[in-house]
């Protein structure tokens, strides 16, 4: 239990500290602030920034973000409305939530799809290995009379598919043979997997005679795997080719795709501001990793305002994209009126195809329904989750299964007694 008072006392003693950090981070975030503002004033054209930005070639310095059209019609915009940090005004102001709501009416008739995981991971307390994935999926057509689908598919990993596949030189020989990595990995391939399934059956049963009501996607997490560079290159090869995968389907199928992030901490914007800054000038911006993209717009866009799209142009884990390296727009979208953007990811062809508004107006609706998150995703989550009951009913189960086969188990029930103790 923890002591207050002490706490208290002890957050005293590193005030100075706190207040000093407080201080620097607000003086960059001002800097990063002051070049973005002014980029309109700078750069006439996406052409025009793209001249100072590397070239989108393997071994070249990562640009972070590079300009799609939707810069074009901002900076039009900009020398009209003399708007300071890029956006798209929502335009939409509601004075309570049923006027809200009224408006979410405009996802009538338009399928949203979305999928969500959990996992048991192997428990070293139990005497034979087992893990457990579950996605759940919820599809809503949005539609009088047109029932949803919530469901999951689930999956038991037996001992050999979740060994390690490689162990390091210098690893203990008597350590723990059985990888959490192997249970994450499953759940994600089970996860596109899904995703890539319920895409097809929607394409097959779309109608073709109006494309504006056509399917959406919602994928909980990012596109860009980059955190699948520290991994071992098995693993991080399996992530790169099922997002790629995801991708390909999405241009294909011509189904819209969102990768929804709502506390992203994607620094791409920053690394493009420091690329640009100092190219005519000298520089005014210092390295830190402090300021991540979303914070530049904090406070400065009102519910439901959005960043013109951009092109993700990290020179990192992209470059096993293949063809699709170039083919991952975002934009942040404001969903709160305390908290910064959320971040959304999307295959660049929707922005080809003038799709991308029209989306972000189904993922506006979705956020009303959902009361500050997307309700689709929100949905899968309840579906998929695995709670701490769920773990005692699994291992129950478990040991009553391989005590039919024949076999014994055992898991300690201490270990168990202390899960449900501080994650109830």
């Amino acid at each position: 239990m923890l002591h207050k008072g002490k706490l208290l006392a002890a957050l005293n003693l590193k005030r100075g500290q706190f207040s000093l950090y407080d201080g620097n981070f607000g003086d960059q975030l001002k800097s990063y602030r002051h070049v973005l503002e002014n980029l309109y004033h700078r750069y006439p054209s996406s052409a025009a920034l793209e001249q100072i930005l590397p070239p989108a070639e393997p071994g070249m310095p990562s640009a972070g973000a590079r300009p799609t059209i939707e810069f074009d019609h901002w900076l039009a915009e900009a020398a009209l409305r003399e708007y300071r940090a890029p956006h798209y005004p929502f335009g939409q102001a509601f004075a309570n939530h049923e006027q809200a709501n009224q408006w979410a009416e405009c996802i009538e008739g338009v399928t949203t799809i979305a999928v969500d995981g959990s996992q048991l991971l192997p428990w070293r307390d139990a005497s034979i290995p087992v893990a457990l994935v579950q996605v759940g999926f919820f599809v809503n057509p949005h539609g009088h009379n047109r029932p949803y689908t919530k469901d999951v598919r689930l999956e038991v990993l037996a001992p050999d598919e979740i060994m390690e596949d490689a162990r390091k030189e210098g690893d203990d020989p008597d350590s723990y043979p059985y990888s959490d990595m192997q249970v994450t990995l499953r759940r994600y391939l089970l996860e596109i997997e899904t995703l890539c399934n319920l895409m097809e059956q929607q394409a097959r049963n779309r109608r073709v005679d109006d494309p504006a009501h056509s399917p959406v996607v919602f994928f909980d997490g990012s596109l860009v795997v980059s955190f699948a560079l520290t991994m071992l290159p098995q693993y991080r090869q399996k992530y790169v080719d099922s997002a790629v995968m995801l991708l390909k389907l999405s241009e294909d199928l011509r189904v819209p795709l969102i990768g929804y992030i709502d506390t992203s901490y994607a620094r791409d914007m920053i690394t493009m501001l420091r690329r640009v800054d100092g190219a005519d000038r000298q520089p005014i911006l210092r390295d830190t990793k402090k300021i991540h993209d979303a914070l530049l717009w904090q406070g400065h866009m009102s519910w439901g305002d959005r960043t013109p799209a951009m092109l993700c142009a990290r020179n990192d884990i992209l470059d096993s994209y293949g063809p699709y390296r170039d083919r991952v727009a975002f934009s942040y979208l404001q969903t709160s009126s305390t908290r910064p953007p959320a971040r959304l990811e999307f295959p660049r062809w929707m922005l080809d195809d003038g799709l991308v508004e029209p989306v972000m107006d189904v993922v506006r609706a979705e956020i009303i329904i959902g009361k500050g998150y997307p309700y689709a995703i929100e949905t899968a989550d309840q579906v998929s989750v695995i709670r701490s009951v769920d773990r005692d009913i699994f291992y129950n189960q478990f040991q009553e299964f391989i005590q039919h086969q024949g076999m014994t188990f055992t898991y300690s029930q201490k270990s168990m007694s202390k899960g449900r103790r501080r994650y109830p």
